[in-house]
């Protein structure tokens, strides 16, 4: 795994790069953003849903939910990025429309806008 930096508007965000999946449970999301805030002093974190194991998508699993409370409880925000089209669940869907309208984490469809989503 990879962290790049990139900086907007005075906002540190790290921009997370891999082969293989990187988030795969609750202690390796926690790594990233520790990793993220060790290295580069940022608690912002994007990453493409690619990298994510499919199960977080599937909310029954509880994934999600748990991923995400430690983030927020240790002062993290998120911006996952992908094509969430194939997703036909209705309470994913209304999960991500309530996260975008949040302030810790974000479903962008790109780098690009997870990215400026962070950095407002």
């Amino acid at each position: 795994m990879e962290l790049r930096a990139v900086q907007r508007n005075g906002v540190t965000c790290a921009v997370v790069h891999s082969e293989e999946l990187v988030m795969k449970d609750v202690e390796s999301a926690l790594e990233v953003l520790m990793q993220a805030k060790y290295d580069l002093g940022t608690g912002n974190v994007v990453i493409s849903k690619e990298l994510i194991v499919p199960e977080f998508f599937i909310l029954s699993t509880g994934i999600a939910g748990e991923i995400l409370q430690k983030y927020v409880t240790y002062g993290g925000r998120i911006g996952i990025y992908g094509d969430f089209s194939q997703y036909t669940s209705k309470p994913l869907k209304d999960f991500i429309y309530e996260s975008n309208g949040g302030r810790d984490v974000f479903f962008a469809d790109s780098e690009e806008d997870a990215l400026c989503r962070l950095t407002r």
